[in-house]
């Protein structure tokens, strides 16, 4: 089962800097997602851009594919998401079965994340816990959501990591959502005025514009640092855990 693993992995379609971190025998895996990336495509002409360039089901939420010289297809199915600006860890699972069960961690809150986003200003304490209600729309293809007039619980706890100061200062902050509401941690950040760097949509637009052209970076400067987790599989509890390292461009403009 082990050899059979190994060869699974090592032939994977990988999309475009997509990176293998971790993966155990009973099929769980984890990915390193580089922002530009899309979890899943929307509609075909997205597959080129895509963690697995293969044919995506999205009813099953799994990608599938024929390797060389095989008959039988491989399947990965698709654990969690992040948005396409948003780098690192990401999960996915070689059984439909493990799938199932690692979704219900989700659902039941039992999956440690832990994201770091670089932000503009200067958080007022060095360590707080962020408790919003927040409303999530979803209209043609895209996902908004509002901080300030919804009743959906969000919750994070912030910590600062590195502060730069001077008259724009910048703070990179570390994330661990206790809720896993869309777009949570850039609307929470925004509620604080603390706007992501590189947030097209609930950032600083003018300060965006102004640290690319100063810096030639221009990405959303938010990273899915780390996941870890135990679950029960055929009546074994296993533990899992990945870490995707900070992108470069992070140390560039901080």
């Amino acid at each position: 089962m082990t050899a059979l693993a190994e060869s699974f992995w090592k032939t994977l379609p990988l999309g475009e800097g997509v990176e293998l971190l971790n993966h155990d025998v009973n099929g769980l895996v984890a990915f390193s997602k580089p922002a530009g990336v899309l979890s899943h495509p929307n509609e075909p002409k997205d597959r080129p851009r895509c963690l697995i360039v293969a044919h995506y089901d999205a009813a099953a939420e799994c990608y599938q594919w024929t390797g060389e010289g095989e008959k039988e297809s491989r399947r990965l199915w698709l654990l969690n998401r992040l948005d396409s600006a948003t780098s690192g860890v990401i999960l996915m699972a070689a059984q439909a079965e493990l799938a199932t069960e690692i979704r219900t961690q989700f659902k039941r809150k039992q999956v440690t994340k832990v994201y770091q986003a670089l932000v503009f200003g200067r958080p007022a304490k060095s360590i707080e816990t962020w408790k919003d209600l927040v409303a999530v729309q979803k209209k043609g293809g895209r996902i908004r959501t509002a901080a300030d007039a919804g009743r959906v619980p969000a919750e994070s706890v912030m910590k600062v990591i590195r502060i730069r100061p001077g008259d724009e200062p910048l703070t990179l902050i570390q994330l661990e959502p206790r809720t896993g509401r869309s777009h949570q941690l850039r609307v929470q950040c925004a509620k604080r005025h603390l706007p992501i760097v590189g947030d097209q949509t609930y950032g600083d637009f003018g300060r965006n514009r102004a640290l690319a052209k100063r810096t030639g970076q221009k990405r959303l400067f938010l990273h899915s640092l780390a996941t870890q987790f135990q679950y029960v599989w055929k009546g074994r509890t296993c533990s899992f855990a990945a870490r995707a390292t900070l992108p470069p461009e992070f140390g560039v403009v901080i």
